[in-house]
């Protein structure tokens, strides 16, 4: 019966881990979130080579990126409140800390200075 436990426990475990990206190595706090940028211009081009603006937001500053990690969510009221976003969306930011891990370059930011995620 333990073994029974001790298996969902470390069933839940990686379940949590995989959505919160826990695995990535850096674990957000509270509401915030670790966003990877991407270069739209690299990423908005027809194979001629012709950039193609997708929003008018991104062209006044804001940045687009990948959600790789997230924290567990804030306290209101003394009730957690899950966040909206997930490992893996796509979002458009304007601002954020920025941290150097592993070469890369992440931006950590609170959820509410996530202006959309980007569905498609």
């Amino acid at each position: 019966m333990n073994m029974k436990k001790n298996t969902k426990k470390s069933i839940s475990n990686k379940n949590s881990e995989e959505k919160s990206g826990a695995s990535f190595g850096l674990q957000p706090l509270g509401d915030r979130v670790i966003v990877k940028e991407i270069d739209v211009k690299d990423s908005e081009t027809t194979d001629s080579g012709i950039y193609i603006p997708q929003n008018a937001a991104l062209e006044k500053g804001a940045k687009r990126g990948t959600v790789v990690a997230v924290g567990p969510g804030k306290f209101d009221d003394g009730a957690l409140v899950p966040m909206n976003v997930s490992v893996g969306d796509s979002v458009i930011f304007q601002w954020g800390d920025t941290v150097n891990y592993n070469g890369e370059e992440y931006y950590i930011l609170r959820e509410q200075e996530i202006a959309a995620i980007i569905r498609s």
